[in-house]
């Protein structure tokens, strides 16, 4: 089994949004069974609150269940749990790096790595653009399915 972890900065909107796209598309796959995917946190401000409205409506509208979730925060033994902790962007990816003392193992990266590009996923907390990190956030969890799970 494949354990993914998406994080971002809240865990009410943009991981929140991978972890339920992530699940759709490998149910679609008919490979659920071969993942266990979560999201988290790197701070603490939204720990226990439900996925943003914003996500939720976006979700909803493009027919993707949404994941009954709480924000929880990512911890140490996150790190030694999860095959691969995708990130959201690169301050994501330092505070991942802090906590697990420098990625040792290499499992961390940033979503959109996975759609051919080194671009940081839009935080919709600021921008208000659902859209366009739904956008995001499909071409990543696409490209994650394609690389582990490629077509024979």
């Amino acid at each position: 089994m494949i354990k993914i972890l998406f994080i971002c900065h809240g865990n009410i909107c943009r991981s929140t949004m991978a972890q339920s796209v992530m699940t759709y598309l490998a149910k679609e796959a008919g490979v659920q069974d071969e993942f266990h995917i979560e999201s988290a946190a790197t701070s603490s401000e939204e720990i226990g609150n439900p996925p943003h409205p914003g996500t939720v409506a976006k979700l909803r509208q493009e027919g993707i269940p949404v994941i009954p979730h709480r924000a929880v925060r990512m911890t140490r033994d996150d790190y030694d749990e999860y095959d691969f902790i995708i990130c959201m962007d690169s301050e994501n990816v330092r505070n991942v790096q802090r906590l697990s003392e420098g990625d040792p193992e290499e499992k961390i990266y940033k979503l959109l790595t996975f759609a051919g590009s080194e671009m940081d996923v839009a935080d919709p907390w600021y921008t208000g653009d659902f859209e366009a990190t739904f956008r995001d956030v499909y071409a990543g969890c696409k490209g994650i399915l394609d690389e582990l799970m490629p077509r024979s």
